[in-house]
């Protein structure tokens, strides 16, 4: 099965879910905090949401992430 995120995007998401903040996501990935507001930029345009909190419950529902 081909997966809706790139790589990036779902550890991103992974991080996002387990609490890290922007911040805390951008050191741990080695990228700046707006690479990591545009990655999850995408994820909420891809899924057609508004919220970050709704991506990842919509996520979470693909089966996308897990939690």
């Amino acid at each position: 099965m081909h997966s809706l995120l790139t790589k990036r995007e779902k550890q991103i998401f992974t991080l996002l879910i387990q609490s890290y903040t922007t911040k805390d996501i951008a050191e741990k990935l080695y990228i700046s905090e707006k690479t990591v507001r545009n990655h999850i930029s995408n994820v909420i345009q891809k899924l057609g949401v508004e919220s970050r909190i709704q991506a990842v419950l919509e996520l979470m529902k693909m089966k996308e992430i897990d939690f």
